[in-house]
């Protein structure tokens, strides 16, 4: 079959640095809006005069909840992607299209189950990851509304991966652009104008959520897109299903284990500070999905670069863009460090103006982002495993790092050496060195054979 001949998709062309950036920048922005759906409501909903804290608090609590459900967008979504940029990049689109309709059909089912199983389960969830009877209604009411917009996460951020693996990485941009625009407008209105509070700011995203959902089908329906879905005569495919998985495991687990590591430190917070450090425990994983937007950004626009060229067998492209990916990252990382270590109390004002949160902020801030650069080495290691499909690599350092080092660190630390809630947050600073090193060590000794062309011709 011929190969597919396209000035955005075909990334043999053209000087590595140039493809990333055109990637990278609209993906960077398309992330950074995304993380805007749920940090604007932590914003809006932490000012909220006299219950700011508690609504605040609250929504942290529900977000790994979220984060499980996005980890099933991850598994077919990201999972799927670099399997599709391949088999571009082989020419072979008519398996392409195959892995599009089978991603497509897993990520709506999975859209309907987690909807059903969520709503049966949340409430218990809640009060075991550290709701508080002050905190509790709002996490909860929050849930009640968004869990009915799942099935538009799935299909709007599923399939995002597969329009940029076709270069369109501006369309994936206006994804979550045209829907955090919605959100971001609707939230003020409904939040204190209607005076829904948490309930508003659950209608604004889930409308947002269906926009992005609708601009996605209609992409994927023009007759002016390359590879469309296309349900005609359609049944799933178990072998490209478990390949899907099988690659999207990685950062199934990622997320999975995110919402581990969210509910272990929830839990513990309460235990040994109280709502106040759970709200701080919010405030971080807000800032931390704001400032690592370019980093998924890079990783992101980097993965079907490498999987297109390691496909048309441009191994020294390959080995370019890895590097250009790791320094580019590493920059960035020392950069945002030192904004985080210089400004912590400016950044916490952002979405509370509690004393005593604000406090909690000053020390949980420094502590949980002191060795944050290392993580350049991780998303540099993981990205590659995942882009030349490499799951059980990618699936394994993964686990490592947030299954063997968080969360046994989170469950002992606290307990030595009277440090308390400071132990909760230097676990994470302890995996990053760890974790990331170890990572990228390995990616750089076993992808040397991978990608040498002299000893993949000779098997």
């Amino acid at each position: 079959m011929a190969r597919i001949e396209s000035d955005k998709s075909d990334f043999t062309k053209g000087s590595i640095p140039s493809n990333i950036i055109r990637m990278a920048i609209p993906m960077t922005v398309a992330v950074l809006i995304n993380s805007l759906y749920s940090i604007v409501d932590r914003i809006y909903l932490g000012h909220i005069p006299g219950a700011g804290s508690f609504a605040l608090t609250g929504i942290g609590l529900a977000f790994p909840i979220i984060t499980l459900i996005t980890a099933f967008q991850n598994l077919f979504g990201n999972g799927g992607a670099p399997l599709f940029a391949m088999s571009s990049g082989k020419g072979d689109k008519d398996l392409a299209q195959r892995y599009l309709n089978n991603a497509a059909f897993m990520l709506v089912l999975c859209g309907v189950l987690l909807t059903i199983v969520s709503y049966l389960v949340k409430e218990k969830v809640l009060w075991l990851i550290g709701a508080s009877a002050d905190t509790f209604g709002y996490a909860n009411d929050y849930l009640d509304i968004y869990l009915i917009g799942t099935l538009f996460v799935m299909v709007s951020l599923g399939l995002n991966p597969y329009i940029n693996a076709q270069g369109y990485a501006r369309t994936g941009m206006l994804t979550v652009l045209i829907g955090a625009v919605v959100n971001i407008v609707l939230d003020p209105i409904f939040i204190f104008v209607f005076h829904l509070g948490v309930k508003g700011a659950a209608w604004a995203t889930i409308i947002a959520q269906f926009i992005s959902a609708l601009w996605v089908i209609l992409f994927f329906s023009s007759k002016k897109t390359p590879i469309r879905i296309s349900f005609k005569g359609f049944r799933p495919e178990l072998g490209l299903i478990g390949k899907i998985a099988g690659l999207g495991l990685t950062e199934f687990c990622f997320a999975i284990t995110n919402s581990a590591v969210s509910m272990v430190c929830n839990a513990k917070l309460q235990f040994f500070g109280g709502d106040a450090w759970v709200g701080t425990m919010t405030v971080i994983s807000s800032l931390r999905e704001v400032f690592q937007s370019l980093m998924h950004g890079v990783t992101g626009a980097s993965r079907p670069i490498i999987s297109y060229n390691y496909g048309a067998k441009c191994y020294d492209r390959v080995k370019s863009c890895i590097n250009w990916m790791f320094s580019i990252l590493m920059t960035y990382f020392v950069l945002m460090w030192a904004v985080l270590m210089l400004f912590p109390s400016a950044f916490a004002s952002l979405f509370t103006n509690e004393a005593d949160v604000l406090a909690c902020c000053k020390v949980g801030i420094r502590l949980y982002f002191m060795l944050q650069f290392f993580m350049a080495f991780q998303c540099a290691g993981q990205s590659t495993y995942t882009a030349l499909a490499m799951p059980k690599h990618a699936l394994f350092f993964s686990l490592f790092r947030k299954v063997i080092l968080v969360i046994p660190i989170i469950l002992v630390l606290p307990n030595l050496f009277g440090l308390g809630v400071k132990g909760i947050f230097l676990a994470e600073p302890i995996s990053d060195i760890i974790g990331g090193l170890a990572c990228y060590t390995t990616m750089r000794i076993v992808t040397r054979k991978k990608l040498n062309p002299e000893s993949v011709t000779a098997a």
